[in-house]
């Protein structure tokens, strides 16, 4: 097991894997801009580093920076976490060739994973069900683009090949509105993601987003530990998540999830990650895999007792899996909402200072949060500042705490989230289950 590793994140997810280090006795090493020197991982780590200003690019995305707080202080491995870098074919490379290890997969992986075309050729080529398109980059050709639309049939969907976040992605109805949205979707992917190429795939009207999760070794073992339900949306960001996904039947959560370890066996995938598909009227089509630890990752740790992040550091240092598929089982179902320093209803960022902040608890509740009283959430990042799960016996069981917990749960001084969140679990259509990815959307009056 390593020795020392650096933590190449912030916030909430920052502070999850300094607990696993701390579990497994892993000095730690906090890199962090000159405006996050106070945030709970930094002052709890062995040793913290400045890397840069506020400004992500001068700071949590300098790669120079973070691999040189990783030489001075001596450590051996870097995690970056999730968003940000941790999923930088280029910095996992750099990290390889500086003498550190990555907690994630190879970087050539992360290539492959990360421009969405050729994970769809790859998907398919490993015998797993994707959206109906012909996943090639949609060139110049005006006429040519019109053929395809009309051969996929409309509704679709232009999408960037390097996208991600819910960015990059424009739904056509007709004819008249493809060319320019082609163009748009373009511009925005180049603005966003330094890559203007773009595809086009049908779009699924009635779909949920169901996504699974698997664990590979460097001995050859794959596992999964089921699926997660991330279909409540708005405007491609995930707001609730759970596990397991209601209605998936024992079939085809082993169907799927065989399918999915069977594909990583055949890339030679390496540590933690998630493949999405859309489902619709029983048929699962992937849509891309997220080749690092998940936002959602606890509702999947909540029903199986396996912990992800320490089982990261477990692969990365060489060791095997602490369990076969055989050994893994599913209790109970759990919940988790995004907490996010937001107005409820404009969903405008709102960072500022917590005067005063409660955590509930009580049987099957679990908060991920970096906050405390005092803290100040900065502007210059995303505004997402905890999680709250919750578990129970059974689906029912976990809305009911989770609306206890969220009654509980007190952060003054910004505005949150919470509001929105007590609502969605008093409402019928969530209480059902197995809504789609446009049903949060409609009942906010989201065009």
């Amino acid at each position: 097991m390593f020795d020392k590793i650096v933590i190449a994140n912030r916030g909430e997810i920052a502070l999850r894997i300094l607990r696993a280090c701390r579990e497994l006795g892993i000095k730690t090493v906090a890199v962090h801009s000159d405006v996050d020197r106070d945030l709970k991982h930094v002052r709890l780590a062995d040793e913290a580093v400045c890397i840069g200003p506020a400004a992500s690019a001068e700071s949590y995305l300098n790669i120079p920076a973070i691999i040189s707080a990783a030489e001075v202080t001596d450590a051996e491995a870097i995690h970056p976490g999730y968003g940000f870098l941790s999923e930088n074919a280029d910095f996992s490379e750099k990290v390889a060739q500086s003498g550190f290890t990555f907690i994630g997969p190879k970087a050539e992986t992360i290539r492959i994973m990360g421009d969405k075309i050729s994970a769809k050729k790859t998907m398919q080529e490993a015998g797993i069900p994707c959206v109906p398109g012909n996943g090639n980059p949609i060139g110049n050709d005006a006429k040519e683009n019109l053929r395809m639309a009309a051969d996929i049939g409309y509704p679709v969907i232009i999408k960037a090949a390097g996208g991600g976040g819910g960015r990059g992605m424009r739904t056509v109805h007709t004819e008249a509105a493809l060319l320019n949205s082609i163009n748009l979707t373009k511009a925005e992917a180049g603005a966003a993601f330094g890559n203007s190429t773009v595809y086009m795939e049908k779009f699924l009207e009635d779909p949920r987003h169901i996504e699974f999760q698997i664990l590979a070794d460097s001995h050859g073992n794959v596992i999964h530990l089921g699926e997660r339900d991330c279909s409540m949306q708005r405007r491609h960001q995930k707001v609730i998540e759970e596990a397991p996904a209601p209605g998936i039947t024992h079939e085809e959560r082993e169907r799927m999830g065989k399918l999915c370890t069977d594909a990583c066996k055949d890339i030679g995938y390496l540590g933690a990650g998630t493949f999405e598909f859309l489902y619709e009227k029983g048929k699962f089509f992937f849509i891309e895999m997220n080749t690092r630890v998940q936002v959602e990752h606890p509702v999947t740790e909540m029903i199986t007792g396996f912990d992800i992040v320490k089982e990261q550091l477990r692969i990365a240092a060489g060791l095997p899996l602490l369990k076969t598929q055989n050994e893994i089982s599913f209790t109970g179902h759990a919940i988790e909402c995004r907490l996010n320093a937001e107005d409820p209803d404009t969903f405008m960022p709102c960072p500022g200072v917590i005067n005063q902040f409660h955590m509930p608890g009580g049987p099957g509740i679990r908060c991920e949060t970096h906050i405390y009283n005092g803290y100040k959430v900065p502007p210059y990042y995303d505004s997402m500042i905890g999680k709250l799960i919750a578990h129970g016996e059974d689906r029912k069981s976990a809305i009911a705490r989770m609306q206890t917990a969220l009654m509980e749960m007190i952060i003054e001084g910004i505005k949150t989230n919470i509001p929105l969140q007590s609502r969605l679990m008093t409402d019928n259509g969530f209480a059902l289950g197995g809504q789609n990815i446009h049903y949060l959307e409609k009942k906010l009056g989201i065009n």
